[in-house]
């Protein structure tokens, strides 16, 4: 097969857009499409083709990818692009689903005759513009040539954890760092809520840190974004994370183990987002801990 592929992105918000933007660059022919077709529309000028229906978009397509906001969403657009559909298309799956999800995305897989690969990615905003994702993903081997060409394009590096997509190892992995991700971004807005609350001054804090095995440069960078007021554009918004948030504590449930940080950190963006800041960073999270807002 040829390195050109025509390639179906289906979900083109902050980190679809970014896809489907480096797989044009990267020479691959790109059929976008969106649910609000204003966010796919700025993809034209880099050459993508913006169809008007899941079903347009997948037509021809060799792989189709699809990162949407969580599993029956994905579900939903591909039971739409179901009649264009052609049996033996790779089926790149990189929306954060969820475990129990994974596993009825791969019976429509199954359903339609598609290639499924279970492909969460690890990044944000940045370097999915940057082309650098971490892919997580998990498919089989003989037909991993298929879909290298489009890993390629949107990451740095492929993890494979497993032949089988359908058992969701790559989306297991996911969750686990996410789980860390989220804690950590939680924590940052703590950590600077506190030193409010207590008068201290959070340059002091990081000063005391500086070198030491406490200092880590997440925490100085979703630090830096609240003290800085730069919360939109976002890189991973607190919608999107109290979401993750979410499945997270599920997987833990339904396997007895109970994840008290995630669950609290699911609370803590799920009440900022109420607050008016579902659109911002989840730095913004930071704003849960007030009854009233903050002034700057």
């Amino acid at each position: 097969m040829t390195d050109k592929l025509t390639v179906s992105v289906l979900g083109t918000g902050i980190m679809g857009a970014a896809m489907a933007r480096n797989l044009t660059r990267a020479g691959h022919t790109v059929r976008a499409w969106n649910r609000s077709r204003a966010k796919a529309e700025p993809l034209a000028a880099d050459g993508a083709h913006i169809a008007g229906t899941p079903a347009e978009a997948v037509e021809g397509a060799d792989v189709v990818l699809t990162m949407l906001y969580d599993g029956p969403a994905a579900l939903d657009v591909m039971r739409q692009a179901a009649p264009a559909l052609r049996p033996g298309t790779a089926w790149v799956q990189s929306t954060t689903a969820g475990v129990e999800a994974v596993e009825d995305l791969a019976a429509f897989a199954d359903e339609y005759g598609l290639v499924f690969f279970d492909a969460p990615v690890l990044g944000t905003r940045q370097p999915a513009e940057a082309g650098q994702l971490l892919v997580l993903a998990a498919g089989p081997a003989d037909r991993r040539d298929t879909v290298t060409p489009v890993l390629d394009a949107v990451g740095a590096r492929t993890v494979w954890t497993g032949e089988d997509g359908a058992q969701g190892s790559a989306t297991r992995l996911k969750l686990v760092a996410n789980s860390w991700v989220i804690a950590a971004t939680a924590a940052a807005g703590e950590v600077l809520a506190l030193s409010r609350a207590l008068g201290v001054d959070p340059q002091s804090f990081f000063d005391a840190i500086a070198g030491g095995p406490l200092d880590m440069g997440y925490l100085r960078a979703k630090s830096g974004m609240i003290l800085d007021g730069r919360l939109s554009p976002p890189q991973f918004a607190v919608a999107t994370a109290a979401k993750d948030a979410r499945l997270i504590v599920e997987a833990g449930e339904r396997r007895g183990v109970r994840l008290d940080v995630a669950a609290a950190s699911a609370e803590r963006m799920e009440r900022a987002a109420a607050r008016g800041h579902a659109d911002e960073d989840m730095a913004a999270a930071y704003y849960a801990s007030f009854d009233d807002e903050p002034e700057s």
